[in-house]
């Protein structure tokens, strides 16, 4: 789970958004109730918000993560996309704001997400008391990457973990999507943007030759 590999998912974000699965967190009345938490009579902000003005948190709609799920969330943000030389982790870039924001919206891709995310924290939980007596949040490194380690691949997960993997699979898309649109994630990708140049010498040699076009 380097940054490497994450930056190919986020670039892969728009071919695998409709993939993930939507099933996890309605198959029993537990996971129903999951599901209305954080829900409100929230009608959205509408066709034309303001992006100009800053957004503050809970400004559109109550948000959902309680402080204890916050917690959980960045320690999980930040075992997918970690500090290192380039740039902080995804926690402090915001990224956790960003799902709490997400799981909380009133639309319909949304609301279908909250049960998978607000589940997949509790089986964190839970799974990390059965295993050693503690909260996820609270383990070791080592026994939170072992965790993980079981969920992070679908293709690989045990029968009775798939409904984890395929919440682990939407968290970490989220997070992708939610460091790399942060300035913090565009900087790490040497991202310019929309910004005007003084000059423009055209497309490097080196690749017009390699497009056989020079």
């Amino acid at each position: 789970m380097d940054r490497r590999t994450t930056i190919k998912w986020v670039l892969a974000v728009s071919a695998a958004w409709p993939a993930i699965h939507r099933g996890f967190g309605q198959a029993t009345a537990a996971a129903a109730a999951v599901a209305r938490q954080g829900d409100s009579d929230a009608q959205g902000y509408g066709t034309d918000p303001d992006l100009v003005t800053a957004h503050k948190r809970g400004e559109y709609w109550p948000l959902t993560l309680t402080s204890a799920q916050r917690r959980l969330a960045a320690v999980l943000c930040d075992l997918i996309i970690p500090a290192d030389e380039h740039s902080a982790g995804a926690s402090a870039a915001g990224v956790v704001d960003f799902i709490d924001e997400w799981v909380s919206a009133p639309y319909p891709r949304n609301r279908e997400d909250r049960p998978i995310v607000l589940k997949g924290l509790a089986w964190l939980d839970t799974e990390g008391r059965r295993r050693a007596g503690s909260a996820f949040a609270d383990l070791a490194a080592g026994a939170q990457h072992a965790i993980c380690d079981e969920i992070c691949d679908a293709r690989r997960a045990a029968p009775k973990q798939r409904s984890a993997a395929q919440f682990f699979a939407l968290y970490r898309d989220l997070t992708a999507a939610g460091f790399y649109s942060s300035a913090a994630g565009r900087k790490d990708l040497n991202y310019i943007g929309n910004v005007p140049l003084a000059s423009f010498d055209g497309a490097p040699p080196e690749l017009l030759k390699k497009l056989n076009l020079a």
